[in-house]
């Protein structure tokens, strides 16, 4: 929220310089994120008078004015703006001036061989506006030529950009922060009258409220006021309005953002006329109730929206005409020829609020302070100051005011036991310096900074214990013991507690399963694939997904059920962009729904593709398509560096994948995922290079074979210092049978001596049997205590023959 300095002084007694009173904020939890001093932007402009003005000898559009500035001798200015003239009151930047926002040092110039010794400013160039069609005009009365306009336009103001966190809802009002100062700096506080009115409209037309919700809408006040006069609001109010960044638009709408400002109280007017117009009926019922199916209105920014369940609305019979708590509607504003309204003045649920905003992508000043908490307890008194002010600044008469609640106990008063034991142990010994003192704080100083705050403190027949009674304004924020606890340490000053170690340490460690991940994560770094990262959301396309209450946008809709399609974008994407092929890996979590119920689990997904080779020269420059055994390769060359043995089965469940180049992974017995080719179908709607490989595992099968005993350490064996003997054995095989079967088959007849087996030919064609393929293994033994012989070896081979014979049905060849 923008801060003036100039409003805040009027309302607490603070004397320190801005610098400080940001530093004094910022250290007790208001982050000031900037100070805008508008003091320079206008330093020496001068109010002055156009006395004369005539046409420039040499150009059509200049003017030569002479201006006097109370020094005497009027001044010889060329100035070009449209809207120059004699007889009104200016801005004057005289010789020797400085215009900070525009980079300008007014000096002594020839315009067109017409002298001119000064410049007549405008909005834009005192830094008030982004353009302005021609000079500056003052309407006064009695105005002292020569003297400082600054006071005239507000620029002798320090506007202080604060930030408040989410629990302090009372520092979204020029009150609140009042308030804080004077806690903060032991200055007196001075909080806005409320002037009084009557209401007076005894034969006017009715008004009724009823409150349909009154979970949401617990107390609504309107109050109707007739024969107001539309027009500009005075300086003053335009002034604050605008160093708070807000747009002055006329005397009323501005009322009603001046007391957001002050009271942090969002109020809303309608134009009488225009609700009776709308509805059809002389007497008006403002209703509050929640949207109906395919009800729409359209809002002040003039957009025509669709209205959704949890939409609150304020009606006018039954008829939409705001978006309670967010904006109003366009139908009924406050314009020009507005000569009665209905002041709105309501509490809204918080929670109902910010559902309601978010689900029409919609964000006020209103709807912020809300879904914040106002203070309910000063809702009649911001109501009543609008009513005052629109009265003073409009006209008018106050007619009708009618409230309705929902007629629950609203206290909004809390006591709290505080222990000053308890304060001691959470804050520690204090910074006390030379000053001396006791260590800790005492009752006193604990009692003297909630009384600051606005809290009640009372003894208690308990010893060192207070009764502390929170004030209404900070009653959706202090609601335990260690929430007074943080406002003593606030008040007191973080910078004044000492600092204290714990006085046993232990060393950080990784838990078994971060560890486990973090190489899992190297592994595949060492296999050459890149770390990546998406969002886990996704948009709408499938049953099982889980999808979104609240979306921020479609395409963020709904929670994603794996993980291929965001590496394959991500992959065509850096193909489209020029970067080649993205070879790379994602460990993140899937969701899905299961009927009634949600799942989640954690998974490791890549993608491999493009062309392996660096240079391409003996290719001519073409690109060489992977690999399935390449593709396959990089994949278990990070199994082998986690020490793990998959095991490769053919698939074609995934239709996303190539039906005759995909295997289902598994790891001791438990299903691990799959890895294969994209389907040609996808590769070419996706326009990606001819082959593309995918992989998505199970993290949790993964890390629990990681996480068994044999796999903690790895375990270190001595080489063999003694000879292998290799035998090679080739045969014809049916086709369907998988060479991995086959392969553990044979170690497990070999036995102990066998130490490696290698599949080092294939071939389909010529002299084949039909359905077969002809394969041969190079089987090496070797035994760590001696040289193996024919007779230790032969038996070992023989029964991999029959092995292979009679499982696999082979037809031996050597």
């Amino acid at each position: 929220m923008r801060i003036s300095l100039k409003w805040l002084r009027e309302l607490v007694d603070v004397s320190i310089s801005p610098e400080e009173l940001a530093e004094t904020l910022t250290m007790a939890g208001f982050e000031v994120e900037e100070i805008e001093d508008r003091r320079p932007w206008a330093s020496g402009v001068v109010l002055g008078k156009i006395i004369a003005c005539e046409q420039h000898p040499n150009a059509d559009k200049l003017r030569v004015c002479q201006v006097d500035v109370g020094s005497g001798e009027a001044l010889n200015i060329v100035c070009g703006a449209p809207n120059a003239r004699a007889d009104i009151y200016v801005p004057v930047a005289v010789v020797g001036t400085y215009l900070s926002t525009i980079d300008l040092k007014i000096k002594p110039a020839k315009l067109r061989g017409v002298p001119s010794e000064g410049m007549i400013c405008s909005l834009a160039e005192l830094g008030l506006a982004k353009e302005s069609a021609g000079i500056h005009i003052f309407e006064l009365e009695n105005p002292e030529l020569g003297s400082d306009i600054r006071p005239l336009l507000g620029l002798d103001d320090v506007i202080l950009d604060l930030t408040a966190t989410a629990n302090r809802a009372d520092a979204l009002s020029m009150v609140g922060v009042a308030r804080e100062v004077a806690a903060l700096t032991g200055a007196s506080l001075r909080i806005p009258a409320t002037n009084g009115f009557a209401i007076e409209g005894k034969e006017s037309p009715d008004l009724a409220v009823e409150i349909s919700e009154p979970q949401g809408c617990p107390i609504y006040i309107g109050t109707a006021i007739e024969g107001v006069k539309i027009a500009a609001s005075p300086a003053w109010l335009q002034q604050r309005l605008q160093a708070a960044g807000v747009r002055p638009i006329n005397n009323v709408v501005d009322v009603t953002n001046y007391i957001l400002l002050e009271w942090g109280q969002p109020l809303h007017a309608f134009d009488r006329d225009r609700l009776q117009s709308f509805t059809g009926t002389q007497d008006i019922s403002i209703g509050v109730r929640f949207a109906k199916t395919g009800e729409s209105f359209k809002t002040l920014d003039g957009q025509n929206r669709n209205l959704q369940a949890q939409n609150l609305l304020i009606t006018a019979s039954d008829k939409p005409v705001a978006l309670a708590g967010v904006m109003g509607g366009e139908d009924t504003e406050v314009h020009e020829g507005t000569q009665n309204l209905v002041l709105e003045a309501a509490i809204f649920d918080q929670a109902t609020i910010r559902r309601s905003a978010r689900a029409q992508g919609l964000r006020s000043e209103a709807s912020i302070r809300y879904e914040r908490g106002v203070n309910q307890a000063a809702l009649a008194t911001a109501c009543n100051r609008a009513v005052a002010l629109i009265l003073e600044l409009a006209g008018g008469t106050a007619t009708v005011q009618k409230t309705a609640s929902s007629g629950e106990d609203l206290s909004f008063s809390r006591s709290l036991e505080l222990r000053l034991d308890r304060v001691n142990l959470v804050l520690g010994q204090l910074k006390r310096g030379q000053t001396g003192g006791s260590k800790y704080l005492e009752p006193e100083e604990v009692k003297n900074i909630l009384t600051a705050l606005g809290c009640e403190v009372v003894p208690t027949e308990k010893e060192r214990v207070f009764a502390i009674t929170v004030p209404p304004y900070r009653y959706r924020d202090l609601e335990r013991e260690i929430d007074l606890i943080e406002e003593v340490a606030r008040l007191h000053g973080y910078d004044n507690l000492c600092d204290t170690l714990p006085s046993k340490t232990e060393p950080g460690y990784l838990s078994p399963e971060y560890a486990a991940i973090r190489n899992v994560r190297s592994a595949f770094r060492a296999a050459g694939l890149t770390e990546l990262m998406h969002y886990s959301l996704v948009k709408t396309e499938g049953d099982n997904q889980v999808v979104l209450a609240n979306p921020l946008f479609v395409e963020y809709s709904a929670l994603r059920t794996e993980m291929l399609s965001g590496l394959i974008d991500a992959f065509q994407y850096n193909l489209e962009q020029g970067n080649g092929a993205l070879n790379g890996f994602e460990v993140g979590r899937i969701f899905c729904k299961d009927g009634d119920a949600m799942k989640e689990a954690d998974a490791v997904a890549g993608i491999i593709g493009g062309d392996p080779t660096v240079w391409k020269w003996q290719q001519g420059g073409r690109d060489r398509p992977l690999t399935w055994f390449e593709a396959k390769g990089v994949l278990e060359s990070a199994f082998q560096e986690l020490g793990l043995s998959v095991e490769y089965q053919s698939d074609s469940s995934n239709t996303r994948l190539h039906p005759g180049r995909t295997a289902a992974l598994s790891l001791n017995g438990k299903h691990l995922g799959v890895f294969g080719q994209l389907h040609p179908q996808l590769q070419q709607e996706k326009d990606l290079p001819e082959q593309v490989y995918v992989f998505q595992l199970d993290l949790a099968v993964l890390l629990g074979e990681l996480g068994r005993s044999s796999n903690l350490t790895r375990k270190f064996a001595g080489y063999s210092s003694f000879p292998a003997s290799d035998r090679d054995i080739a045969f014809f095989a049916p086709v369907e049978v998988p060479v991995v079967d086959m392969q553990s088959a044979m170690k497990k007849a070999a036995g102990s001596l066998l130490d490696s087996v290698e599949l080092f030919d294939e071939y389909r064609g010529d002299n084949v049997p039909a359905g077969q393929r002809s394969l041969a293994f190079r089987l090496i033994y070797r035994a760590g205590d001696r040289t193996l012989s024919e007779t230790d070896v032969e038996p070992a081979q023989q029964k991999v023959r029959d092995v292979l014979v009679e499982k696999f049905g082979v037809s031996l060849r050597s």
